[in-house]
């Protein structure tokens, strides 16, 4: 019994500390991680002219990660790509949004790897306070984690793209009233387009303003960028404008009434949005005030019940 306790014991022994150090190997990762994720190092002059130089050629890579934190998801990133990674709605999502795909790659694998090492961090801390837990639950907790970390940067950009989608359709119908103003006031379909766009403010503008400016050094029509830009952000009230627009500049069709007509379709739906959102505002706020009156009820007539149960 005494030998079998001398040979087994150093056996044990040494499992434990292979088990310490890749658990502690693991924690110094996630923290790292972590801290990387929350402080990204802050790219040279050198990078930041490199990436406005080639931004017409390589749009969607603008502002990738560098330095360390290339070196740390540069490998996961190239294997999301292989991957197929980002999807073509994520990629529409992400160029309404302005996000690198590398970068959004990036803080998938980032959150990812977060999230499967917290459980075991978990795990180290009660194990310091003397509160062991198996392996089976910090794996299982890991994965979920995991997976939710790496769908979240998706559903995020889903979000907020969706948001300034709807910001983009009310800058539109702004836009259309503009252009339909100029062009009462005799101007031609190219200046009416080029000039309504430097009136209005905010991102939208300038993305127009970008597209018509993009068209105007490459030497395509107004309406084909404009087309094109809202194919690439997925706003499909541009691409019927850039057609309107065309029957105009192409066939001699007179289009201020179009685009007075489009302007109201726009401003109607956006009318009927509202009122949807704020339908479902309303809707959510019923549940807590059915709650609220559930509690108050029980209140009250708790002790009432309580006499009663207590007489019988």
């Amino acid at each position: 019994m005494t030998g079998w306790a001398s040979t087994t014991g150093p056996t044990a022994l040494g499992s434990t500390t292979l088990w310490a150090v890749l658990l502690g190997a693991g924690f110094g990762a996630g923290l790292w991680a972590l801290a990387v994720w929350a402080h990204p190092p802050r790219p040279t002059l050198g990078q930041l002219l490199a990436r406005t130089l080639d931004a017409p050629a390589v749009p969607e890579d603008i502002g990738s990660p560098s330095g360390r934190l290339a070196r740390l998801t540069g490998p996961l990133v190239a294997v999301q790509r292989r991957a197929g990674l980002p999807g073509p709605r994520a990629v529409a999502d992400l160029r309404v949004t302005g996000t690198p795909a590398a970068e959004h790659l990036a803080g998938k694998a980032l959150l990812a790897l977060a999230g499967f090492v917290t459980p075991t961090i978990v795990q180290l801390l009660l194990a310091v306070a003397g509160v062991p837990f198996g392996v089976e639950l910090p794996l299982i907790g890991g994965v979920v984690l995991a997976t939710v970390g790496f769908l979240w940067p998706d559903l995020r950009a889903r979000g907020r793209a969706t948001e300034m989608r709807a910001d983009f359709r009310h800058a539109l119908s702004a836009y259309l009233d503009l252009v339909w103003i100029t062009l009462a006031g005799g101007a031609g379909v190219d200046s009416a387009l080029t000039g309504s766009v430097t009136i209005g403010q905010g991102w939208a503008f300038d993305r127009l303003a970008g597209a018509l400016s993009t068209a105007h050094l490459t030497r395509v029509t107004a309406w084909t960028a404009l087309r094109r830009l809202g194919e690439e952000i997925g706003v499909d009230e541009l691409a019927e404008l850039a057609g309107s627009v065309s029957l105009a500049g192409t066939e001699g069709a007179r289009v201020r009434a179009s685009l007075a007509a489009r302007a109201g379709s726009l401003r109607a739906h956006q009318i009927t949005d509202a009122e949807a959102r704020a339908q479902s505002a309303t809707e959510r706020m019923s549940l807590p005030v059915m709650l609220l009156f559930l509690g108050f009820l029980t209140f009250i007539t708790y002790p009432a019940i309580g006499q009663i149960l207590n007489g019988l």
